[in-house]
Parts: structure tokens; sequence; C-alpha cells
């Protein structure tokens, strides 16, 4: 099943998939804040990505609208990890339009999500608030979605209170009901920067596929 029209059927789509080709790989071997090089992406000029607002996925949400969306950030090491094998894939599945909406800003600073930190008595504390949008998308999205959790310093798991938008998050939507989430991570990948091996790629490509059925 094909969802929407073609990205690179017009001008605004060209603009769309060609600005998140430039975005993404405009930090291929560029330092992340922990020191560490971003891994090199080389994305499809013809990438189904197309960039919304918070705003405009509620109002398809509302509208009862089918349609995918991926919620992530260049900046995101573990979105870096999987995002070409979702692009694959979703070219496979005949997958025009994916749209994206872009977690953090270009300081690698939360514009969308609520965070949270635990204080030295494991409390937990808001730490800023998100959005009203992402509270409304925290709803609709409450059936896929999974618990906002932190981890103290002796490796226990205290739960937040309320679900989270992770990144990646890849949602499927249904007449305006998410069906399906995946972030499209293999198991096997236990660190945000290791070797994609052959064994992790074709975990994630069975994930996609699973997805985009």
């Amino acid at each position: 099943m094909i969802l929407g029209l073609s990205s690179c059927g017009n001008k605004a789509g060209v603009e769309n998939t060609n600005r998140f080709k430039v975005e993404y790989e405009s930090l291929n071997g560029v330092q992340n804040s922990s020191g560490k090089e971003h891994r090199t992406l080389s994305i499809d000029e013809e990438n189904p990505f197309v960039y919304a607002t918070p705003k405009e996925i509620i109002e398809k949400i509302e509208n009862k609208e089918t349609f995918y969306v991926y919620f992530g950030s260049a900046y995101c090491p573990w979105c870096r990890s999987v995002i070409e094998k979702s692009i694959e894939v979703a070219k496979e599945k005949g997958i025009s339009t994916i749209y994206y909406v872009d977690i953090w800003d270009g300081n690698h600073k939360e514009i969308l999500r609520d965070t949270y930190k635990l204080n030295d008595k494991d409390k937990v504390e808001l730490v800023s608030e998100g959005t009203e949008e992402y509270k409304t998308l925290l709803n609709y999205f409450d059936s896929v979605l999974g618990d906002y959790t932190l981890t103290n310093s002796k490796g226990k798991t205290v739960k937040v209170g309320e679900k989270r938008i992770f990144a990646p998050n890849f949602i499927y939507v249904e007449e305006g009901s998410a069906k399906r989430i995946t972030e499209g991570t293999s198991a096997k990948q236990t660190s945000s920067m290791m070797e994609l091996t052959d064994e992790i790629l074709e975990d994630e490509k069975e994930l996609f596929n699973a997805f985009f059925e």
C-alpha cells in the first residue's frame, strides 16, 4: 500500500528531501557533545521524508488521515543508526511519504518533549516542560508508546509517570489512530556508536519490513 503523493513530484517536495539529506549528511564526521564523531551517512536524494510540525501531525490525526511519521533528530546517534535502512525498506514497500518531526534544535536542545531528572533521593523532578502539542501527541499515541523511565546511579529503573515519544520513533497512523510503532533498532546493537554489522542491519530490515507492511 502506497501512502501519500510522491515527495519528489514538485518543487516543495524536492526541497524537503534535499533539506533532509543536507541536514543529516552535514554532521558526517563532526564531533558530538561527547567528543565522538557522528556516524557518516549517505542519504538517498529521493528519500521519503517531509518536514512537518507537531501541529500539522495533530491536524492529520484529527482529520482521520492515514500516514507515517518519524520523530527524531540528525543529532541523535540511534536515529543515525537506522535512518538509511528505514529509507531503503520504505522505498521497497512503495512508501512515498514519511512525515518528519525534529525533536531537537541545532544546538541539540529539546524543542518538543518534557525532560526530567532524578534528584539525590531518586525522586523524579521536571527539568523542562514540553509543548502543549507534545501533550496532545502523547494522548493520541498513548496506545503504542512506552513508559518514560530514568535510571539511577545503582542501575535501578524509576518510572516518570508518563509515556514518551523516544528517538527514533516511527509511528503508523491509520484513519487517525496509532496502530504500529518501531525504533528500528536491533537488540544486537548495544551502543549507539558501534559498528553496524551485517546481523544488525538484517535485524533493522526485518523490523522495518514488519512496520511498513
